[in-house]
């Protein structure tokens, strides 16, 4: 049993995670969000993971797609990118770039005793820290680890929500929540490859 969330079908063959099908990043805030979850959840456990990215417009016939289809690409960088295609627009072609010049993590977070500390690293050469330590905003980062609906939310934890949102620790897409940082359960060696 690997711990991966059940809602995205794939294979595990040893430390490789196969996805069995192509996963939209500019879909449903649901499918968006369940999508997330499922990539954040294989770069926390260190899998090597096969996807493949769904463009809504396959199913139309229209032309190859263009950045637009994928609006998050940008946020999501710290993840395991798709698969190349022939076609891809060139910005997935620099997450892939992005991710294999830093794949030991780029965003992720530490628990402690009733703190959280997030490193993000996504906008090299910068760097940011934050320390997550008011109670209601480490319980709203608890209850967006899974994808979490907007409107089962009360108002306290949709404003912790708009504040992780706002420093991009939270995708918030169509009315659906989930947090980006991968949690790191072990430091790699050498520790100081993040």
């Amino acid at each position: 049993m690997t711990g991966l969330p059940a809602t995205v079908p794939h294979r595990v063959i040893g430390r490789q995670v196969h996805v069995d099908v192509p996963l939209c990043l500019g879909g449903a805030g649901r499918e968006t969000a369940v999508a997330v979850q499922f990539l954040r959840e294989c770069q926390s456990q260190r899998f090597r993971t096969h996807w493949e990215i769904a463009y809504e417009d396959r199913a139309r016939g229209d032309d190859p797609p263009d950045t637009h289809d994928a609006p998050y690409v940008r946020m999501l960088h710290h993840l395991p990118p798709p698969v190349e295609r022939a076609d891809e627009p060139g910005e997935l072609r620099a997450w892939r770039t992005s991710y294999a010049a830093f794949p030991a993590g780029m965003l992720y977070h530490r628990r402690g005793p009733d703190f959280i500390t997030v490193m993000d690293r996504r906008e090299r050469p910068a760097s940011a820290r934050f320390t997550l330590d008011h109670p209601d905003l480490l319980a709203t980062f608890a209850t967006v680890q899974e994808p979490t609906a907007l409107g089962e939310l009360d108002a306290v934890q949709r404003e912790a929500v708009d504040l992780l949102a706002a420093e991009r620790l939270a995708l918030v897409a169509d009315g659906w929540a989930v947090v980006l940082p991968s949690r790191l359960h072990r430091w790699p060696v050498p520790c100081t490859g993040i």
